[in-house]
């Protein structure tokens, strides 16, 4: 009888996996989920706007949301309405044909949640199923909207543990009569997990934890965790809770049936740290296969065992099928944080390739037989001294959304080649609750030729003894939009960007053309063959978020969201939009011969010397300082980069009523409905005037390197360094 069950249920998914081959693959008139369609391959069969006709591309409307920070979903189209994602988890409704305003919801959002945000209040989509939206706002509600009216269906708090660092960015997936989500915050204190709730009522139906929970607490929650736990070390840190959160890339396949989720780094991000004796710490940095009905898990693939440099595994997954060996093969294309290109067999996990696709030093490849990469201590063990590691922690590819053509069978997206230094401080620190707990600097390799001498001297003879110094030095790095052909992982084409934070997500549609924006703010349509720029429209906002395509009555548009943020957000390159003018978010809707007006966001005003600080408090001292400087990269520095152009605000042009306001602002949460979170569980009033000393210190040494630059009519803005550092 098990062997007749097991022919028929081997049957009944050969069928299923036919029938779904017969499928046109890619988007059609609609586009019903952030991906385009079934396998999120960001792919359109329409063919209406071509490489001869794409120059007269012109703006159809466009819609001003009301926001200044980060944009990273691609809108969704079903119905006839365009669905769009914004900041914190607020949500539109638009007439896709005319840009008319249906509807606007904005969540009540905690905004102390944005402590524990490393990298903006940004949302990655929405979905829409059974006539509601979906959408988490950044403080862990779900929210079922009417798709008519936007009206409020119902709401579920998803957190955990609201004592801990999790927040919410990622897109919900709908699989079958449940909906997904995911959670962020590894570099905190979270023990990463998905959550199932009930599509109708919002009941939490199931949740999977993608690591062990402390034995001392009890039992596992399921039989996959008593296993993971064999790969931790006993000694494990798990009052920091251990990382993995599964922050975006939950992807439900309707041919096998099951959700495959993409999990998180370790937290912290040294595996020494984080568990002394080493160990693979299942299942951080993998690919997990669920049963959408339970939550079990079916199969996983641990992309980067004992992930011991903030290799995530949460970047977009594309569903599609290729032949190989002479085979049809249902697969999963992904191409996560560590560098590598996997194609993976989507009905039980086997790996069928693993191919760099960025300069690699952790790993010398990827051994075929077992799966496993073939690590480099070398190079990247940095227990006992500083290493410098390709790629960097910001990943040969990160959220931004890739396209896959099965018409070219090219996988099209940005590839970032830079490595980064890396070091930690010594012993282990005592658990931060709801604070930085990766405990590690970082700097990159396109700075570190010019920081390297700022570090203590010990520190940097060890940096520049180190064999991938000079290789940092003489090719810091590259970012481009990439055509690969992912199977080999060779390069096709490639088009530079501007720098190291020109990322954005990418279309590519059966008439040939190729999609992407650049953080200058500008739309750009390429042949998707050769990579040949056929049309440019400068938007004045920067455009991180991979385009869209539908299709209303006989008319085919392209639509993208825009708006700076993100990873690095503080950080605003000159190149980019959001350094000249106002970081105003809009949805930017084209076709052809499109005659709408396209007015640019107004410029931003001159910059001017930083104002005079007050005078320090009696009683600080350089000691005082140096601790305030310490507190503040510890705390703060991941937010407030003080620099010109920042969109938080620079702390070296604080006016007096915020030096007067200092405490209240930083202890007591007088601006949190605007943002910027108390602090005041873990820093104390001293350490609150220790941060306040160092500022004015800092104010009031910019004050004078900027007029001497006045003086000798230099820029105020001269260049600076990234450097990123929980110190």
């Amino acid at each position: 009888m098990k062997r007749l069950i097991s022919a028929l249920a081997i049957a009944a998914l050969a069928t299923q996996l036919t029938a779904s081959q017969t499928a046109p693959e890619g988007a059609g008139d609609q586009w019903t989920n952030p991906g385009g369609d079934a396998g999120k391959t960001h792919y359109s069969r329409l063919t209406q706007i071509t490489p001869a006709n794409a120059p007269r591309l012109g703006l159809a409307w466009m819609a001003e949301l009301g926001t200044t920070r980060g944009m990273e979903a691609t809108p969704v189209m079903v119905g006839g309405v365009l669905y769009t994602a914004g900041v914190a988890g607020r949500a539109y409704a638009h007439d896709a044909a005319t840009g008319r305003l249906l509807w606007a919801f904005e969540p009540q959002v905690d905004m102390q949640l944005n402590r524990t945000a490393c990298c903006d209040m940004v949302n990655r989509g929405l979905a829409v199923a059974d006539g509601k939206v979906f959408i988490a706002a950044l403080d862990g509600w779900m929210y079922a909207l009417d798709a008519r009216t936007g009206k409020v269906a119902w709401k579920t708090d998803f957190i955990e543990n609201r004592a801990k660092g999790d927040n919410s960015t990622g897109a919900p997936e709908v699989a079958g009569d449940v909906v997904i989500i995911g959670m962020a915050g590894a570099e905190y204190d979270v023990r990463g997990y998905v959550t199932a709730l009930d599509l109708k009522t919002g009941k939490i139906r199931w949740r999977w934890h993608v690591v062990p929970r402390d034995p001392a607490l009890g039992p596992q929650e399921r039989p996959e965790l008593d296993a993971a736990l064999k790969t931790w070390d006993p000694k494990s840190r798990w009052d920091i809770g251990g990382g993995g959160a599964p922050w975006d890339a939950i992807h439900y396949d309707p041919e096998t049936g099951l959700v495959l989720i993409g999990t998180g780094n370790g937290g912290p991000y040294a595996t020494s740290k984080r568990s002394p004796s080493g160990g693979d710490n299942l299942y951080i940095g993998s690919v997990v296969a669920l049963d959408p009905k339970t939550g079990a898990m079916k199969w996983h693939y641990q992309e980067t065992p004992g992930d011991n440099w903030d290799f995530t595994s949460t970047q977009p997954m594309v569903l599609t099928h290729v032949t190989l060996d002479g085979q049809d093969r249902p697969v999963v294309l992904h191409a996560p944080k560590n560098g590598f290109m996997y194609v993976i067999d989507r009905r039980d996990g086997k790996l069928l390739r693993a191919n760099a696709i960025a300069r690699v030093n952790w790993a010398s490849g990827v051994d075929m037989k077992t799966g496993r990469p073939n690590l480099t201590p070398e190079s990247s063990d940095y227990t006992t001294g500083p290493k410098i590691v390709f790629p960097g922690t910001p990943g040969a590819r990160n959220w931004h959304g890739a396209a896959y053509s099965p018409k070219t069978g090219l996988y099209y997206g940005a590839v970032l080649d830079i490595g980064n230094l890396i070091f930690m401080t010594p012993g282990q620190k005592p658990l931060k609750a709801r604070g930085l707990n990766n405990d590690a600097a970082l700097i990159f390799t396109t700075d570190v030729g010019d920081a390297v001498d700022t570090l203590p001297p010990p520190l940097a003879a060890q940096v520049k003894a180190l064999p991938a110094f000079a290789e940092a030095v003489k090719n810091p790095g590259t970012a481009q939009m990439r055509a690969l052909d992912p199977i080999t992982g060779k390069t096709v084409w490639a088009a530079d960007m501007q720098g190291w934070q020109d990322r954005s997500g990418a279309l590519v549609t059966a008439s040939g053309i190729m999609v992407h924006g650049n953080i200058a703010g500008q739309l750009v349509v390429r042949n998707a063959a050769d990579g040949r720029i056929i049309k440019t429209i400068d938007t004045g906002t920067s455009i991180l978020a991979a385009p869209m395509t539908y299709t209303i009555g006989k008319t085919q548009y392209i639509a993208v969201a825009a708006g700076w943020g993100g990873g690095g957000f503080p950080f605003v390159p000159r190149y980019a939009a959001a350094y000249n003018r106002v970081n105003a978010n809009r949805l930017l809707v084209f076709k052809l011969e499109g005659k709408g007006r396209l007015t640019l966001p107004p410029r931003l005003p001159a910059l001017t010397v930083a104002p005079a600080p007050p005078a320090q408090a009696p009683g600080v001292t350089p000691e005082t300082i140096a601790r305030g400087q310490g507190l503040f990269f510890a705390n703060c520095a991941i937010c407030h980069a003080n620099r010109h152009r920042s969109i938080t605000p620079d702390l070296r042009r604080m006016q007096p009523g915020t030096h007067e306001a200092f405490r209240q602002i930083l202890l007591d949460g007088l601006l949190v409905p605007g943002g910027m979170p108390r602090w005041n569980d873990i820093l104390s009033p001293a350490d609150a005037d220790a941060i306040h000393a160092y500022l004015i210190d800092l104010q009031a040494k910019t004050r004078v390197e900027e007029l001497a630059k006045v003086k000798a009519k230099k820029a105020l803005d001269g260049p600076a360094l990234t450097i990123l550092s929980n110190y």
